[in-house]
């Protein structure tokens, strides 16, 4: 029922930025078929996530590369900090829902 709720309200968006979000990319296809997305609204807001992550990565390592070639010789470093970058949202949604939980708790408590 939360699963539905949520992808009621912010189904297409989740869809689109789950690509960008490695660990969420692989659980938001079945988050939304648990929580029965319309299956066009699916793949419309999917195909547009793959082509934004497609196209958006492709291009923004080239130009990246362009215009910083002694990158090249430190991707040791840079793609583990890619990889903690893209980790950032999930831990503020995870902090954000802990927080909420909290405080319906104590308000549940207090009653």
């Amino acid at each position: 029922v939360k699963a539905q709720a949520y992808f009621d309200k912010h189904g297409p968006k989740t869809i689109v930025l789950a690509r960008f979000v490695p660990i969420v990319r692989t659980f938001a296809p079945i988050t939304a078929g648990v929580a029965k997305m319309k299956y066009r609204v699916f793949l419309t807001y999917n195909l547009v996530g793959a082509l934004l992550w497609g196209v958006g990565v492709t291009f923004a390592g080239w130009a990246l590369g362009k215009k910083f070639p002694s990158l090249v010789n430190r991707i040791d470093l840079l793609a583990p900090l890619i990889v903690l970058v893209s980790l950032i949202p999930v831990l503020i949604e995870f902090l954000k829902h802990r927080r909420e939980k909290s405080s319906a708790h104590e308000t549940s408590s207090s009653s």
